[in-house]
């Protein structure tokens, strides 16, 4: 389902579903809450970058309730980046399939009754507003129910049978905020968690990869491109993925791309299959045997961070791979516009963010539903010039250790 049909279900069909379990609810009263609770449900329906970011929730929940069962709920297209992480087992993973309606609605049904024969005591929905993860967190079954609230906010309805609302805070980072709503679960005050959470219990994890799992990625794409093997690597990905208007201009990454291949780099551009005419258009434009095509290349996230070994720098557009490089040593540099870094900002220490912040930037916020007011003129990304970026990625480049091939 594409993103304006999954925004209209979620208005049209979600606001009376919520508003007819919101009443049934009042009718039902108040259920035994089981504290601590034993079993724990997360709804996580983002992107997959949001998956590392709420890496330090999962964490805490370890570290607060360590005897505590804990299930996720996430759509199957993002399953692989929880499994990588090793939070929890992959048998308590339910997946939704949202290609189509039907396979949603199938799995939905599915889920819940799974979740109902679980007895789940407590659900912590992590979407920003979003109608169906508030409805999952009732279907389930749970009697107690932490989420983002609205409060007294128009037009952010998601029902009133969330038992522990916990205030979206626009100027505090998203891990921060998921780490209050593991505090809200036993908290009595209104709203939630009146206090300073502890510092965050950890960064994400360098996953770990073999030697020879890094040695044979490095080989096949030596086998299959020769003309990079002997040079450092530059990674970029400057596709906006389903939000279009967080891509930094595409003549500036022929720019920017070109100078990199002009100076002795080898450059490659990432993405999904879907991303292969894009990235192809800045092939074409540098017409070099040194800048290739690798939308669509690796089969799996995990080939991806594999692959992020032997480069030397990624510069992305905000999104999954920007996200990704946290769990990997790779130097990276994400440019942000219509989001901000100040809450989505990759929680490594190897990359720098490039935000020009105009009176209008963010526009995509959860009070919109990141529908943004823009006219595709995004002054935001295109005032980041490409001189800009080229003097972090040498600053960046210049601390790098050296991964050209041996």
């Amino acid at each position: 389902m594409n993103l304006k049909f999954q925004r209209a279900v979620d208005r049209y069909a979600g606001v009376p579903i919520c508003a007819l379990l919101s009443l049934l609810d009042r009718f039902r009263g108040n259920a035994t809450v089981s504290s601590p609770p034993r079993r724990i449900l997360i709804i996580l329906l983002s992107e997959m970058g949001s998956l590392v970011l709420a890496h330090p929730m999962f964490a805490r929940l370890k570290q607060k309730y360590p005897e505590a069962s804990i299930h996720v709920l996430m759509f199957a297209k993002n399953r692989e980046v929880l499994d990588l992480l090793g939070v929890i087992p992959e048998e308590n993973v339910l997946t939704l399939d949202d290609g189509s309606l039907g396979g949603l609605v199938r799995d939905s049904l599915k889920a819940i009754r799974t979740l109902r024969v679980l007895k789940i005591d407590a659900v912590i929905d992590c979407e920003l507003f979003a109608r169906i993860s508030s409805i999952f967190s009732y279907l389930s079954g749970s009697p107690l129910r932490v989420g983002f609230h609205r409060h007294t906010q128009e037009g952010l309805y998601r029902g009133s049978f969330i038992n522990r609302p916990v205030m979206y805070n626009p100027y505090r980072h998203l891990s921060h905020q998921f780490l209050t709503m593991v505090e809200a679960l036993e908290s009595v005050s209104m709203p939630p968690v009146k206090f300073i959470p502890e510092p965050d219990p950890c960064k994400p994890p360098q996953l770990a990869f073999a030697p020879l799992e890094l040695e044979q990625v490095a080989a096949q794409l030596h086998r299959d491109f020769p003309a990079v093997k002997e040079k450092k690597l530059v990674l970029v990905y400057p596709s906006g993925g389903i939000l279009p208007i967080r891509a930094w201009p595409l003549e500036s990454y022929h720019q920017l791309c070109k100078t990199f291949l002009d100076e002795g780099y080898a450059v490659a551009i990432t993405g999904l299959k879907g991303d292969i005419p894009l990235a192809q258009t800045i092939v074409d434009h540098c017409q070099s045997a040194s800048c290739i095509n690798l939308a669509g290349y690796t089969k799996s996230v995990r080939q991806l961070l594999a692959l992020f070994h032997r480069a030397s720098l990624l510069v992305t557009n905000d999104g999954g791979p920007g996200q990704f490089a946290a769990l990997t040593p790779l130097p990276t540099i994400t440019f942000f516009g219509p989001e901000t870094p100040q809450l989505y900002q990759p929680l490594g220490t190897n990359g720098y963010c490039f935000h020009q912040p105009l009176p209008c930037s963010p526009c995509l916020t959860a009070y919109n539903h990141r529908s943004s007011p823009c006219d595709g003129d995004n002054q935001c990304l295109k005032q980041i010039t490409v001189g800009q970026v080229l003097a972090k990625a040498h600053e960046m480049l210049g601390a790098a250790p050296d991964r050209k091939p041996a």
